[in-house]
């Protein structure tokens, strides 16, 4: 293998992240004007979001498989396909149930041209000693999409409908497909291919206490963000107070909690850039198991004192830069344990199973962000929810044994 960083491959995977990621990010930015055009509750869009990371979930594993049987770029391509396709049919839906069935399509779309796929194409392609390294930037490229993501959706609403801004979208989504002759990994090799087939080892990981431990951890991380990408910039808009005229943000052109809420998912996806390629950097140094209980443990103590004070244009942002930093942290320390433990020949299978985890938490919290919000007319319950199992998952990766002699080896 390379030992270079920035490899065709690493390049050709970050693009196609960044595309995906940046169109995943913008939903939130549409709670507000589906619920006001249909008349809808906060709950019934806020379902078709949890369902779409739900099935991003479920196909994760699945599109995983598809990629180690019939090839990587097979399943890049099927993903981006599902993804438009839902896009372009979700512009025309006007009943809850349409919403809810089509986002289905961008789910699996997600998890066709996401970190499953991609990140296991970026482990292969990368040498043992960069691989935690490589996949810090790749995960950081998807950040970058999501520091563009929600601020290019509200300036196009602010000319067109939603609907069309869905058909604009799904055109950059195929237009990612123009990276993937740069995907060209390095063969599984022939004593990859004579290992345990995929179902042993997939059992075996089943098996492990450890896999199960890092499989419940990362609920937490799809709880979290799920719920902030789909509800924090409405949030943002009925909770912060006034941002005042002459201030710095007001001169950036930000004059409206709205448009505040859409900067705040932006600077989140910025500050995760730093934050995940230091995360890389960090697990080829220290245990990351620490790591990443370090990482619940602070993001636990910035969400608890966020809540607790007054919701202000200082706090928004200050929050958006520490949720950013520790965003997408945990995934290059979770893939790069997987890869650690049960090596690289199956890892988009394993760890497209522990990302579903991630993504019951993603439908949870994007759900019951809209439940609570209808029930109580506030986020505060559902945020503290969010703290409860932050503080779970600090906790319940202690116990994971990544020193063991006789880890998986399989490549």
């Amino acid at each position: 293998m390379s030992a270079r960083i920035l490899t065709p491959v690493l390049i050709g995977g970050s693009v196609i992240l960044l595309i995906g990621f940046a169109v995943r990010a913008s939903f939130g930015v549409f709670q507000i004007p589906i619920a006001q055009e249909f008349h809808w509750p906060r709950a019934e869009f806020s379902l078709a979001i949890a369902i779409q990371n739900l099935a991003w979930g479920i196909g994760q594993p699945i599109f995983g498989a598809i990629a180690e049987k019939f090839g990587d770029r097979k399943a890049i391509v099927l993903g981006a396909l599902m993804y438009a396709l839902g896009l372009v049919l979700s512009s025309f839906a006007t009943q809850p149930w349409q919403h809810d069935l089509l986002e289905v399509f961008v789910g699996f779309g997600i998890a066709g041209t996401g970190f499953g796929v991609i990140l296991a194409v970026v482990g292969r392609a990368s040498s043992d000693k960069n691989r935690s390294l490589s996949l810090g930037i790749a995960t950081a490229a998807g950040s970058a999409g999501q520091v563009i993501g929600a601020p290019l959706a509200e300036v196009l609403l602010a000319y067109m409908p939603w609907q069309s801004v869905f058909m604009i979208f799904a055109v950059l989504v195929l237009a990612a497909l123009a990276a993937l002759p740069m995907l060209r990994a390095p063969a599984r090799n022939a004593g990859q291919a004579a290992a345990e087939p995929m179902t042993a080892v997939v059992a075996r990981a089943f098996r492990d206490p450890s896999y199960t431990l890092i499989f419940l951890g990362f609920f937490s991380c799809g709880y979290q963000l799920g719920f902030i990408t789909a509800h924090f910039p409405a949030m943002v808009t009925e909770m912060c107070s006034a941002i005042p005229a002459g201030s710095l943000l007001a001169s950036l052109g930000i004059t409206t909690q709205s448009a505040l809420g859409a900067a705040s998912i932006a600077l989140i996806g910025l500050a995760n850039i730093l934050g995940t390629i230091t995360a890389g950097w960090a697990g080829t140094r220290w245990r990351k198991k620490y790591l990443l209980a370090g990482v619940y443990t602070a993001r636990t103590v910035a969400a608890a004192a966020f809540i607790l004070l007054p919701i202000t244009p200082a706090s928004v942002l200050v929050f958006s830069f520490v949720m950013g930093a520790l965003w997408l942290a945990t995934v290059p320390l979770t893939s790069g344990l997987v890869a650690e433990l049960y090596g690289i020949r199956y890892m988009g299978t394993l760890y497209g199973f522990v990302f579903l985890s991630h993504q019951i938490g993603a439908f949870l919290g994007v759900w019951l962000g809209g439940k609570f919000y209808d029930m109580y007319g506030s986020y505060s319950a559902v945020w503290w929810v969010g703290v409860a199992v932050g503080a779970f998952s600090a906790v319940v990766h202690l116990p994971v044994r990544e020193d063991r002699p006789g880890a998986y080896q399989l490549a």
